[in-house]
């Protein structure tokens, strides 16, 4: 495995042409050396393979900071590079530029140097040409990777979300503590116990503790995130085993993702891609080596299987891979690269991620976001991973957090070798592993650029099934590692390291308290008792002045904080945490507390019945009929639970209305409606509405196109990437009738604050 790196100087920038100095950046930590054993090329038994690179030779690191003009040299180890005052590029197309000399022996093209084109457009031809490329070289493209997806004003706004959450929580627990402290205060007043209205209490905290949390953690982006958009240039590279799992998907999907992978922007003889196959499909073994013809280091495997042997999922199938690729030609590479089946990756993947590796010895594993192109319109399932990606995995990476997720990411051979390569009995095998790298006091990166695209599941079960899935593996890893708080498998673990593990455990946990939780409300109004209790007037205008504070400052700090994911796709993950927690505590308790004879069963959900066929559901041509889907979400997919809840809780609502106009004057009817059902901000409206998304989602389900009309094919390679519109989610009107819903429980609730002070 690669040695660790030592420290050099960072070689200074000079403009040649003006003759002007520029400042000299600070040291840092270069990639470690590697050794003529260790660098071999990775298929050297007729293979087609570069001429020996010179590995003697460290990984230096080229800045680029402003002020010189395109074209500048940049002197480094001896060698000459044209960088000068880059602006941040948009990769938007590719020119091959033949770089070839009339030798037979001279090496293929420097396909990096293509990346750079539209960093200089106005160049000569001339420019794009091998004597420049200093082998080995890291250029920092940009001080910051994200600023591709979001900068300017949003940025500097998005700053003063922890200030406005550390005021938004101060708010709620005011609120709260009144609450307390009047109930209390009834109590004694009136010599009598008002359980319900500590069940309501309950219930209100209750549903905000997963906001208090998500919002907690955004207060740590206080701590700046400095990771820097960074390319790895030339052919002086490390080797790389590229692994693309697979397991009964279609074809056409995954060979997708291998050609993408086939034809990254790498030097040939120092990656392969490999197919792990778990499904043994004989057709897709076929289409492998059939392009195998074409692209001399891909290779088919599939592992055996044998009755009774457990097979440990994913987890089994890489380190199947890990163990094979030391019998390969060349033997193991340096460093090894995972895509799921559907995630297409960009051609800059490699050389986008390996930098970070390389510039930190310590450093084990990076990884990119996970975004998707067929995400349907609206996104009523909440099933792009956005608000995660654009503003939690940051605030983690600035902590050192960073997790693996699952696809897209590079890891060091060594550390895989330290923790026992993929850690097995777990359906969050690349969170496991990410957290036991921690543990052994490796780091990990979040790379927050988009280099990879992907599917998400195309059906209500299959959404259910994944997620449900991610949630029994954090806790599954979790109850395993002592909830990262002690044992020696994390014992190098930092506190930020410690909370963020526990804090998502906890959370995936706190579903199972919110979906009880949540049936409490309705059944105090079918009781008729009221929901708040006080002790006198007074008191009830503090409660409603408090109560329009915390709300009116949650919902700024919702527009603050979602900036980066987007404001209708933060909204749309609030949404989510309650229409799913059902599900979700459904699976944790099945999996966790319920023995076997009571139901009890260590997997993701699993619909109930017999599914005769596919719903389709989001194909315009072939999707069934409303009635079957109707059926089959409500009765096979127990969205009958989120039904009689709905129903449940209006009929509670209607019942507590109509006692309350019983009363025998306006304002005692007024008081009475405040008091029960229609307290601000009005938390039925909100709960019920986030209730029936499954139910909407069944009669009127998403179109998405076919997955052929979301990609830009090439005719003659066959290699696809998404379109640039496939890579948004499109807006449709269901957002527009949450945000209106918004909009009047805020109005609703400013209205009664302002008659707090009138009456």
């Amino acid at each position: 495995m690669a040695r660790r790196g030592e420290m050099t100087e960072i070689i200074p920038l000079e403009d040649n042409s003006s003759g002007d100095s520029i400042e000299r950046p600070s040291r840092i930590d270069t990639a470690p050396t590697y050794n003529s054993r260790e660098s071999h090329n990775l298929y050297p038994n007729g293979r087609p393979s570069l001429p020996p690179a010179q590995h003697h030779s460290r990984y230096s690191f080229v800045d680029t900071p402003g002020g010189s003009p395109p074209g500048t040299p940049l002197t480094g180890g001896g060698g000459a590079s044209p960088y000068g005052n880059l602006v941040p590029p948009r990769y938007q197309s590719y020119t091959t530029v033949d770089t070839r000399s009339s030798s037979p022996s001279a090496p293929t093209p420097f396909r990096s140097q293509d990346t750079l084109r539209p960093l200089f457009p106005d160049a000569p031809s001339t420019f794009l040409k091998k004597d420049w490329v200093q082998d080995g070289s890291i250029a920092q493209l940009h001080s910051r990777d994200d600023a591709e997806f979001w900068n300017g004003w949003r940025r500097h706004l998005f700053y003063l979300a922890p200030f406005m959450t550390a005021l938004s929580l101060a708010l709620y627990w005011l609120y709260f503590g009144l609450r307390i402290a009047f109930v209390t205060s009834a109590q004694k007043a009136r010599h009598t116990i008002f359980p319900l209205a500590w069940i309501f209490i309950t219930v209100e905290i209750c549903v905000a503790i997963p906001i208090f949390m998500q919002n907690f953690w955004t207060m740590f982006s206080l701590k700046k995130r400095r990771r820097p958009k960074l390319r790895l240039i030339g052919n002086d590279v490390p080797t790389v085993d590229v692994f693309v799992t697979c397991c009964g998907e279609d074809d056409d999907l995954v060979l997708d993702t291998v050609r993408a992978a086939c034809d990254v922007d790498y030097p040939q003889d120092k990656f392969r891609v490999i197919v792990l196959d778990d499904g043994k499909s004989a057709s897709l073994e076929r289409a492998v080596r059939d392009l195998a013809d074409t692209y001399a280091n891909l290779y088919y495997k599939s592992r055996p299987k044998f009755p009774g042997v457990p097979h440990h999922f994913k987890a089994g199938n890489l380190n199947y891979g890990l163990d094979e690729v030391h019998t390969m030609p060349g033997g193991a590479g340096q460093f090894m690269a995972a895509l799921d089946a559907d995630m297409i990756p960009e051609q800059q993947w490699l050389r986008a991620v390996l930098p970070h590796l390389l510039v930190d010895p310590k450093m084990a594993l990076a990884c990119p976001p996970q975004l998707f192109y067929n995400t349907p319109p609206g996104d009523p399932l909440c099933q792009s991973l956005d608000f995660f990606v654009h503003v939690c995995e940051p605030i983690k990476d600035a902590l050192g957090v960073a997790w693996c997720t699952g696809s897209g990411y590079v890891v060091r051979r060594e550390a895989l070798d330290e923790i026992g390569n993929f850690p097995l009995g777990s359906l969050a095998e690349d969170v496991a592993t990410s957290t036991l790298m921690l543990g052994r006091g490796w780091k990990t990166a979040f790379v927050h650029e988009p280099l990879q695209f992907g599917t998400v599941p195309e059906d209500y079960g299959s959404h259910l099934k994944q997620r449900t899935r991610w949630a029994i593996g954090t806790v599954d890893t979790s109850f395993k590692l002592n909830f990262c708080l002690w044992g020696d498998k994390i014992k190098q673990m930092t506190f930020a390291q410690r909370t963020s593990s526990f804090l998502y455990a906890f959370l995936s946990l706190f579903n199972i308290l919110l979906t009880i939780s949540l049936f409490a409300m309705p059944v105090v109004l079918v009781a008729g008792k009221p929901l708040v209790a006080y002790a006198n007037n007074e008191q009830l205008r503090w409660l409603i002045r408090s109560c329009f504070a915390a709300v009116i400052s949650n919902r700024l700090t919702e527009f603050v904080l979602f900036i980066p994911s987007g404001y209708h796709t933060g909204q749309r993950g609030s949404r989510y945490q309650l229409w799913m927690s059902p599900y979700i505590a459904l699976c944790l308790i099945r999996t966790f507390v319920l023995p076997t004879w009571l139901g009890g069963s260590a997997q993701a959900f699993k619909p109930t019945g017999s599914l005769q066929s596919a719903l389709n559901e989001r194909d315009a041509q072939r999707r069934a009929p409303m009635y079957r889907r109707l059926w089959t979400i409500v009765v096979n997919y127990l969205a009958g639970f989120h039904l009689t809840y709905v129903y449940f809780t209006l009929v509670a609502v209607v019942l507590s209305s109509y006692r309350c106009f019983l009363q025998l004057t306006l304002k005692d009817t007024l008081i009475c409606l405040i008091t029960h059902a229609f307290w601000p901000p009005l938390t039925f409206v909100i709960v019920c509405s986030s209730f029936w998304i499954p139910i909407t989602y069944a009669l009127d389900p998403p179109t998405v196109p076919d997955r052929e009309l979301l990609l830009n094919r090439d005719p003659k390679t066959g290699i696809a990437h998404p379109t640039k519109e496939s890579k948004t989610v499109a807006f449709k009107g269901q957002s527009a009738w949450f945000e209106l819903e918004y909009t009047f429980t805020t109005l609703f609730t400013t209205l009664i604050f302002v008659c707090s002070f009138l009456f």
